[in-house]
């Protein structure tokens, strides 16, 4: 595994950054990095065609660190302490706790008889900075992927290391999670006050207005303007319950796809589909747990937890199966 070379006077200004409570890098402070197009398992490459910033690359996020990425969180607020780990090396049976992968030399065919799901999640930051400040400053959590509004894939563990990120199933599953603001419940004052702060409506629809300016909150694309793939707020049933929420930027699909496919690809057990019911439409709520127990392939966070709703209303299923199934067909 390589990372990308950057000039003598960006690494420079990368070491006075170096310390937990320095001010983060902005895109703009450092020479651009040309992103990976691969993501890492077991260290090897898995080539997926979407830009990837890796976890030890100068613009990355690294959930191996047991420090702070940003600074140490207020004293009101409960966070990890200086040493804890946001992972579980390796990755055990989740029935007998029995090691699979092992931590650090842990081989990529162990790895692809443990894993056979794809959880996709929204991390209701908004965008993937803020969602990374949020799991591993404060809540000391972890997530394999995060793709930010420009699709930006930022993978901050090896697919090796069990990411904290969806309970029971953590030890069999990949986790992403993407940058949206959430859904919420059809007319509640909060949603409307959340989704009008992030949304703006213009001559072409909907547009992504961050409260601040993009690349400061770590958008690498400059002056992106992101725009939901849909050009309205999509209303529809989550656990037995009416939310309503604008969809996913068209660069974030475009990713997914790639980052998908290239995973049902290289591990036999992730089919690449999601939960159905009798008539063959995906699923709305949580799995039972004898579904869950079965099932091996790509689900919401909402199917594998009752509290949960994303990736919410707005995410579309069937095209992305659809495109996900197409491209596995050419790969």
């Amino acid at each position: 595994m390589s990372t990308k070379p950057v000039i003598a006077a960006a690494l420079a200004l990368l070491s006075l950054t170096a310390c937990a409570s320095e001010k983060p890098l902005l895109a703009a402070e450092v020479m651009k990095v040309e992103p990976n197009e691969s993501i890492i398992a077991c260290g090897e490459e898995i080539y997926v065609g979407a830009p990837v910033i890796l976890w030890d690359d100068p613009l990355g996020y690294n959930a191996y660190s047991t420090d702070y990425h940003f600074e140490q969180p207020p004293a009101s607020v409960s966070s990890p302490e200086r040493g804890e780990l946001r992972y579980a090396p390796g990755r055990v049976d989740r029935g007998t706790g029995e090691v699979l992968v092992k931590p650090e030399t842990g081989g990529f065919l162990a790895l692809q008889r443990a894993l056979d799901m794809f959880v996709i999640h929204y991390d209701v930051c908004g965008v993937s900075q803020t969602c990374f400040r949020v799991l591993h400053d404060r809540r000391g959590l972890s997530v394999h992927f995060m793709i930010d509004i420009d699709g930006t894939i930022y993978q901050t563990l090896d697919l090796r290391d069990t990411a904290w990120h969806a309970r029971q199933v953590n030890s069999r599953s990949v986790g992403v999670e993407i940058a949206n603001v959430g859904a919420y419940p059809l007319g509640s004052s909060e949603g409307k006050r959340i989704l009008d702060r992030w949304y703006r409506v213009d001559q072409q629809g909907p547009r992504i207005t961050p409260p601040g300016d993009p690349e400061a909150l770590g958008v690498l694309t400059p002056g992106f303007v992101g725009r939901p793939a849909r050009d309205r707020k999509i209303v529809g049933p989550v656990q037995g319950e009416t939310r309503e929420q604008y969809d996913f930027t068209a660069e974030q699909y475009n990713s997914l796809v790639k980052l998908t496919a290239a995973l049902c690809r290289h591990f036999p057990e992730l089919e690449a589909d999601a939960p159905r019911n009798a008539l063959g439409r995906v699923t709305t709520a949580r799995m039972s747990e004898a579904e869950e127990a079965e099932f091996g392939g790509i689900v919401g966070h909402y199917h594998v937890s009752a509290q949960k709703q994303d990736p919410g209303p707005a995410f579309d299923w069937e095209r992305f199966l659809v495109q996900v199934q197409t491209r596995l067909l050419r790969l």
